[in-house]
């Protein structure tokens, strides 16, 4: 358990530094140091992600580094497709959902690593097109079953148009509503199939994370964008491969 609440402490700090990762490190650390089946480890990310990044988000509002337009235009469409994205996710089973939050993975990766293409500030996108990014993401957040940063911060950038930090501290807020919205979906789902997730889990993952979120934000505040970039990036790709180095011989 000691273990655990390690990971517990790194998914906040990652949550805080880079506003993603966070269920990209959950899902493994309830599936391989807490036990959890796929299935509960998954529902269950959902609720500890957006409980930590409510925490995590607090110091970037402070600071005045959420973009509110993107939460309302991007956060809002975002929490419906999360909703459908779970209601899918009940077809396809936990490797198949790990394989394909894999392979997202590594395309933003790839978005985030290369040279920054020019784009329309966040001010001139049409608001129609953030709404659309946004459902988009959210279905596919709902359907591999995590809270969405590693779309959701690259988008941001990307498409929107925001600095890396601005980024971050909007996507936690996203997060949080995104990752709410599925985890309620999600108990619906399991509590027809007779499954039910450990609260005791959930509430020691989420006071812990906070803690390294907290920690996570004020070292994201010493480090520049282009630095946040390539830190980011580069995780993604570690954890893409790893992803699929522990869930592709159960496929086959």
């Amino acid at each position: 358990m000691l273990l655990a609440l390690a990971g517990a402490v790194l998914i906040g700090l990652t949550l805080g530094l880079l506003g993603s990762g966070g269920s990209i490190l959950t899902v493994p650390v309830l599936l391989y140091l807490v036990h959890m089946p796929d299935k509960l480890a998954i529902a269950s990310s959902l609720g500890i992600v957006g409980g930590i990044s409510v925490v995590g988000a607090a110091p970037y509002a402070r600071n005045r580094l959420v973009v509110w337009r993107s939460v309302l235009l991007f956060g809002f469409p975002a929490m419906a497709g999360t909703w459908s994205g779970a209601w899918v996710a009940q077809y396809l089973s936990g490797a198949v959902q790990l394989l394909i939050f894999a392979a997202v993975m590594l395309t933003a990766a790839v978005l985030m690593l290369r040279s920054r293409p020019v784009i329309a500030t966040q001010a001139d996108r049409a608001a129609w097109k953030i709404m659309l990014d946004g459902a988009c993401t959210g279905v596919l957040t709902g359907t591999v079953g995590v809270g969405g940063g590693f779309i959701i911060v690259p988008a941001l950038v990307i498409l929107g148009g925001l600095g890396m930090r601005a980024a971050v501290g909007t996507s936690l807020v996203i997060i949080a509503l995104a990752s709410l919205s599925g985890f309620i979906k999600y108990l619906l789902v399991l509590s027809a199939q007779g499954q039910h997730v450990d609260w005791g889990i959930i509430v020691l993952f989420i006071a812990v994370g906070a803690f390294g979120s907290i920690a996570g934000h004020q070292i994201a505040g010493r480090l520049p964008h282009t630095v946040l970039r390539r830190i980011f990036g580069v995780f993604l790709v570690f954890m893409a491969i790893y992803i699929v180095w522990r869930t592709l011989p159960h496929v086959l």
